[in-house]
């Protein structure tokens, strides 16, 4: 719950400080840089999970790589609380460093808590999705308030405050987790530690210490187009290793199969889904009435609707999974419905921006709506795909696997990231459409291919 607080907390403030003038305390980027900034860091925060899961199951265990990880959040939060470029840069260097070992650690965690076969895993992970999701609801509305009404660097500092008492309840809390997450699950040797984690401090510090002194001049887009080669080489590099490798049995290679078309559907889905804190984000602030019975509020709270509309729907829908039974929809499908969901969404709020082309504010109703069919369609697909990714895995790569499922996420919010970018370029009705109707062709695509991914799942449903 406080890790989210604190990562929800400062992404509804991220691209509206960045775009607002350096006369309102902002950093005054261009929509254009703000928008690869805001993709790339994104993208990072989901592609660290790889290091992150590998660390865990080879050097240090899921549970203090949540710890650690833990920390160097806070220590990235109350740096963006200096209104500096190099502290804003810096500080989400750390963010991306500390989430990558929390975020795939602590969901392998939840994973441990159920034996193999455990039939209540899905609403298991439902119910933590629900849970941090409490997080990412008051988030927008405290930190979105202190920061766009107040101060924006308070707004980041009141960030760093929750990752805190997240430590704290973290630490205060471990036993009753049992032994799950403790040690790794296939150590290496020794003597192999100590020089991966000194070549692993050199890379990590050495590339953003080069560009604060200036010894490399380097702009937001070329950062960003290195990015994109780096994850398209990555997620081939990857799964060309996973299919490849001889250590896994018939039945493994099938499910790593499966994970690909997961892994491009989730990719996909995230694209879409994550322009929640960019191109609507600056909808909202923008081109929506920010005023409810005369009462004005900040655009950053439209940022609590889809967790909100979580907390509301997570118990139905983990429910329903228990109650349909034989007739539950398998992972596959459910993907395919998130996709057909997120793409609804997008013809809502295309209609919503072709009536604000003239310049009038349209209601928040819009945004209600393609909220609420945003967050179904992401119950249909993210907790899901995480208790699918623990079931699918072999256990000696679980965290691994754990962080390839967020190596999608990373690759969908730099594609979002890029699409932020022209924000402004190309008209939001004509943007938002595009995106609909490219999700929309995904999920009927995916639907109709159903029943071949699930024969390579090798029986998991």
């Amino acid at each position: 719950m406080w890790e989210r607080f604190s990562y929800y907390g400062m992404r509804a403030l991220l691209i509206l400080f960045m775009t607002a003038p350096l006369a309102g305390g902002g950093l005054g980027f261009s929509i254009a840089t703000a928008g690869i900034v805001y993709g790339l860091y994104t993208a990072s925060v989901y592609l660290m999970s790889v290091p992150g899961g590998w660390v865990a199951d080879r050097l240090i265990g899921q549970r203090r790589a949540v710890l650690y990880g833990g920390v160097l959040i806070a220590l990235g939060q109350f740096s963006l609380g200096v209104h500096s470029p190099a502290f804003f840069f810096s500080g989400l260097a750390l963010i991306v460093a500390g989430t990558g070992l929390l975020k795939p650690n602590v969901s392998t965690i939840v994973g441990q808590l159920y034996t193999a076969g455990d039939q209540r895993r899905d609403s298991g992970f439902s119910i933590f999705y629900m849970g941090i999701n409490i997080g990412a609801l008051i988030a927008p509305l405290a930190c979105g308030y202190v920061g766009q009404m107040i101060n924006w660097n308070l707004g980041f500092m009141l960030a760093g405050a929750g990752m805190v008492l997240g430590l704290v309840q973290f630490v205060l809390g471990a036993r009753y987790l049992g032994e799950a997450g403790l040690r790794p699950a296939a150590p290496i040797s020794p003597r192999r530690r100590g020089p991966i984690a000194a070549a692993s401090i050199a890379v990590a510090a050495g590339v953003p210490l080069l560009a604060l002194s200036g010894f490399l001049h380097i702009t937001a887009a070329e950062v960003g187009d290195a990015a994109g080669v780096v994850l398209i080489a990555l997620t081939i590099g990857i799964f060309a290793r996973l299919l490849s490798s001889r250590e896994w049995t018939p039945v493994e290679r099938r499910r790593f199969l499966a994970i690909a078309v997961l892994f491009l559907a989730s990719a996909l889905f995230f694209s879409a889904f994550e322009q929640a804190g960019s191109t609507l984000n600056l909808f909202a602030a923008r081109s929506t009435r920010d005023r409810i019975l005369g009462l004005a509020f900040p655009s950053t709270w439209f940022q609590s609707l889809n967790p909100l509309f979580i907390v509301l729907l997570a118990p139905g829908f983990a429910w329903l999974w228990i109650r349909l039974g034989g007739r539950e929809p398998s992972t596959p499908v459910k993907f395919a419905l998130g996709l057909l969901l997120v793409g609804a969404g997008f013809v809502v709020i295309a209609f919503a921006a072709a009536r604000a082309a003239s310049g009038v504010l349209v209601s928040p109703l819009w945004l209600l709506a393609t909220y609420f069919l945003h967050t179904c369609g992401e119950l249909c697909l993210s907790p899901v795909g995480l208790s699918a990714m623990t079931k699918l895995a072999p256990a000696r790569v679980a965290s691994l696997v754990m962080g390839v499922w967020f190596l999608s996420i990373s690759v969908g919010d730099y594609i979002g990231g890029r699409f932020a970018s022209v924000y402004g370029t190309f008209s939001p009705a004509s943007l938002f459409a595009t995106v609909a109707a490219f999700t929309v062709a995904v999920g009927l695509a995916l639907g109709a291919l159903a029943k071949p991914v699930k024969r390579l799942m090798g029986g998991v449903t």
